[in-house]
């Protein structure tokens, strides 16, 4: 394998962003290899959103070396659908490949959503109105796909058939990707990596090496929470409680 090859697809060197007086991004480094699922935990306000966003390309004024591919997707919180366009149409949207119609409905396949191409999005669930979402974001095939925390608006039980989903859309599509959420089991069950970030600078940075699934009551896995939970400013007696 060549030294090209080899090379991360997201690096990032010495990262700073500040608003006037308040920095929210410090000396922040980090490597994101193709195929590799990096998850960004953090309180609120440690800037997350805001390192997303800078490797989103929608901050220029960040200071430091970042280096992304150039096809880059993000899916958000909030699905961000266009409510005058039914379904197939919203996640080809902008695509102008002769064949984006076939591929949009192969990506509705892929998320379970080809018997809703021709619906409206005021009439999709919430999982499904993320699901379209997700469609949109892959169907482009991103070098490199920006989660921010996607599934913080699902109740508990759309937000694991989601986990389980988009966990085997990751293996097959291979973008290298940054999932920010405030979530540890989240974190955990989709991380290959877990990186918490605290006071605009990176804290921890461990790797996942734990099968697939992941559940909560194995010692490796309940290990790793009360780490990550400890890092984030919950104490002992709250995790005991």
């Amino acid at each position: 394998m060549s030294a090209v090859e080899a090379a991360p697809a997201v690096q990032v060197r010495g990262l700073r962003r500040a608003y006037g007086e308040r920095v929210v991004l410090q000396d922040v480094s980090l490597d994101i290899r193709t195929g590799e699922v990096v998850a960004m935990l953090g309180r609120s306000g440690v800037g997350k959103s805001t390192f997303l966003r800078v490797l989103g390309g929608f901050d220029p004024d960040a200071e430091g070396q970042v280096v992304v591919p150039d096809n880059r997707a993000i899916v958000f919180q909030s699905p961000r659908l266009l409510p005058w366009l039914k379904v197939l149409p919203n996640v080809v949207f902008g695509m102008t490949d002769p064949d984006r119609r076939e591929r949009g409905r192969r990506a509705l396949a892929e998320v379970g959503l080809l018997d809703h191409a021709g619906a409206w999005p005021n009439t999709l669930s919430g999982g499904e109105a993320q699901r379209t979402a997700l469609a949109r974001a892959l169907v482009r095939e991103p070098d490199l796909l920006l989660l921010d925390e996607p599934f913080g608006a699902l109740d508990a039980l759309t937000r694991m058939t989601m986990h389980r989903l988009v966990g085997e859309l990751l293996r097959v599509h291979r973008p290298a990707t940054l999932l920010v959420t405030h979530d540890v089991d989240e974190a955990i069950a989709l991380g290959d990596r877990v990186v918490v970030i605290d006071s605009g600078r990176i804290a921890v940075d461990v790797s996942v090496d734990l099968p697939r699934p992941r559940r909560r009551e194995t010692a490796e896995v309940a290990a790793l929470r009360r780490r990550l939970l400890r890092e984030l400013g919950v104490d002992d007696a709250e995790l005991d409680g």
